[in-house]
């Protein structure tokens, strides 16, 4: 097949693919379908600059395009979803880590005082916040804690990619965190992207509905701040004096997990940081200064 032919090739599966998925309702149609052409054709190069196809390059194409048609996740037909400067391994059952959960890598550099050589990564999922710190802090080694045991090998997975030998993951529930992870503390951050959601507040998008694991999306009671409470007691365990608690929470909740910080009594400089979008996205708070300084008395905060 000639330069011409592979162009002319592209262009029509490109129309074809992109009006097929704005018929399913996908919300970047054009995007996506430029995206599965490329994982089709078995390249990241811009399709323009493609001169020649692989032979399954038709098949491959009609089965990826009928795999995001059903609406399934972007990410999951490509086996891998970009954050910040890393591309992430992505599986089914696992929580899809979402662009703007990149914020809070941006927040930890303005605001952790001093060097950030020990992170926490709580409710890690695929660790992707782990991963990225990983990759931007040489220094830095990355305790990382999920409860799923699939998720954990997963995000095993991606930090050891990012940072050979510098990530570890725990498989466990924070709110009975192992003494391994207590026994690391103090550390400088504390990150976490916990699950929020409120009880009845039911997503609406099929990619998130059917395919993100409900565990990783709902936060527990009517409030969904059952688990985010728990990553702020966890966080006041771990974090040394100034340390810096950064955790993802909706946009609605930015005055209640201020609210449940700041009656912990463990924090200061509590306050509330926007997404790009000026939507309240993140809670930010430095570990107030620990009065005791026996071992034991610390670990139980």
């Amino acid at each position: 097949m000639s330069s011409h032919s592979v162009r002319e090739c592209l262009r029509h599966a490109l129309a074809d693919a992109t009006q097929r998925l704005g018929a399913a309702g996908v919300p970047s149609p054009s995007t996506d379908a430029r995206a599965l052409l490329q994982a089709a054709a078995g390249t990241e190069r811009p399709l323009v600059l493609l001169d020649a196809l692989p032979e399954d390059f038709t098949v491959r194409c009609e089965e990826l395009l009928a795999r995001r048609a059903a609406r399934e996740p972007l990410q999951l037909v490509l086996g891998s979803a970009p954050f910040r400067r890393l591309r992430l391994e992505i599986r089914p059952g696992v929580f899809i880590p979402r662009p703007e959960t990149e914020l809070a890598l941006d927040l930890l550099s303005q605001h952790c005082e001093g060097e950030c050589r020990s992170v926490v990564d709580l409710c890690a999922g695929s660790g992707a916040l782990g991963a990225a710190v990983l990759d931007e802090l040489p220094e830095a080694q990355v305790r990382a804690v999920e409860i799923d045991p699939a998720a954990a090998d997963l995000a095993q997975r991606n930090l050891e990619a990012a940072g050979p030998g510098r990530g570890q993951v725990l498989t466990a529930d924070i709110a009975a965190p192992p003494t391994q992870l207590l026994a690391a503390a103090p550390v400088d951050a504390v990150l976490a992207n916990p699950p929020y959601i409120p009880a009845a507040a039911v997503p609406r998008d099929p990619e998130v509905l059917a395919h993100d694991p409900h565990r990783a999306l709902f936060g527990g009671g009517e409030d969904g701040l059952e688990v985010p409470g728990a990553v702020i007691d966890l966080a006041a365990r771990l974090l040394r004096p100034g340390g810096l608690l950064i955790m993802e929470h909706a946009d609605v909740q930015g005055a209640a997990t201020r609210e449940l910080a700041t009656a912990h009594g463990g924090f200061t400089a509590v306050r509330t940081a926007q997404d790009l979008t000026g939507r309240d996205r993140f809670l930010l708070a430095r570990r107030a200064e620990i009065e005791s300084t026996s071992e034991d008395e610390r670990l139980n905060l």
